[in-house]
């Protein structure tokens, strides 16, 4: 990955910047990126300084303002034009960085890079796609917050999307494709889910079908595809759950002293499991469909979550996945909702109602 330079956001997040910029230097300590970090320049001296790294190659580019994460993006984009996000994606726009990477609000970041990137060619709205880690490995939720308001081309844009980001990123060659629903049955579901289901039977995809919430961990499919409402709950169950079960093994380990010894003896086995479910090893959640590489990460982000994110990002470059992407959406269109379609279900959806 020599030679790709990352624009990272050092002013987003709950921890920023001391761990976005500790995450920074890792990366740069452990592989052979370039790394631009944006934000107030005097802040991220004085932590360079204090982590004596001042000295490293890492180039700073100021930004006056920072987005918090209750700005909504309309705000972000009518009132703050010079913030360490936008001028992240500036760098991308004007080719002085191949990729972004931030764990600030998430819907600003999906605002501003619409705004200063554009879509690619073929695509009605990006998704992000969410990769959950199983006991089994890794799949791939799409979307998990991009799009609360979907209809079915979204969604069958979404799976080809997914497909492409599973097959090429995961390095699984031919990926399973499911649908979330309330039951595995083709009839289950609202409108818009066995509308999408129509859709996606008739697909070259590895179309699966239906899969229930309970089966999204359970080695069933490497892609599971949902408008941004439902997916964004699910993946933040997902992460309560984790944490909720780590903590309450703690606490009944500390109630008796036969069970602190048993914890003591399968230490390890859990800290494998555990590290195979914890978020941060997996960095964030890739903005499919904008015309450039932007990574979002959780915004509970540490140093170790952040470089793995900046790594994610690299790799989304190197292995070419926008234009992937497009060509994916190209190979497929023939099955795909045309812009006919669409007017027509949407206006007789508006009769009806």
């Amino acid at each position: 990955m020599e030679g790709i330079t990352v624009a990272v956001d050092a002013m987003g997040g709950d921890y920023a910047p001391e761990e976005i910029i500790r995450g920074a230097l890792r990366t740069i300590q452990e592989t052979q990126l370039n790394i631009i970090l944006t934000g107030n320049e005097n802040e991220i001296k004085k932590i360079l300084e204090k982590e004596n790294k001042d000295l490293l190659p890492i180039r700073i580019c100021h930004a006056s303002q920072a987005i918090g994460m209750t700005d909504s993006p309309f705000e972000v984009l009518r009132h703050k034009k010079d913030t360490s996000l936008q001028v992240a994606l500036e760098l991308v726009k004007k080719n002085q960085a191949q990729a972004v990477f931030t764990v600030g609000n998430s819907g600003a970041a999906l605002a501003l890079a619409m705004f200063i990137l554009g879509r690619l060619k073929g695509v009605d709205r990006p998704a992000l796609a969410g990769i959950i880690p199983t006991l089994e490995g890794r799949i791939v939720l799409i979307d998990v917050g991009g799009v609360v308001n979907c209809h079915a081309y979204h969604l069958v844009q979404f799976a080809v999307m997914g497909h492409v980001f599973a097959k090429y990123i995961l390095d699984i060659p031919e990926p399973r494709v499911a649908l979330l629903n309330i039951g595995e049955e083709p009839l289950k579901g609202n409108d818009l889910v066995k509308e999408t289901y129509n859709f996606l039977k008739k697909s070259p995809l590895k179309f699966v079908g239906n899969i229930e919430g309970k089966d999204i961990l359970h080695n069933k499919a490497d892609v599971v595809v949902c408008d941004g409402f439902v997916g964004n709950i699910a993946l933040k169950l997902g992460e309560g759950v984790v944490e909720d079960l780590v903590t309450s093994i703690k606490k009944e380990a500390q109630k008796n002293p036969l069970a602190q010894i048993g914890l003591i003896l399968i230490k390890k086995s859990l800290r494998r499991v555990f590290e195979k479910l914890d978020y941060s090893e997996h960095g964030g959640a890739p903005l499919l469909g904008i015309n450039g590489t932007v990574i979002i990460g959780h915004g509970r982000s540490r140093a170790k979550a952040v470089k793995n994110g900046i790594k994610m990002a690299a790799t989304f470059v190197k292995q070419d996945i926008n234009n992937r992407l497009e060509k994916g959406l190209r190979e497929h269109r023939a099955f795909m909702p045309t812009k006919y379609w669409r007017k027509l279900t949407e206006r007789l959806k508006e009769v009806v109602s």
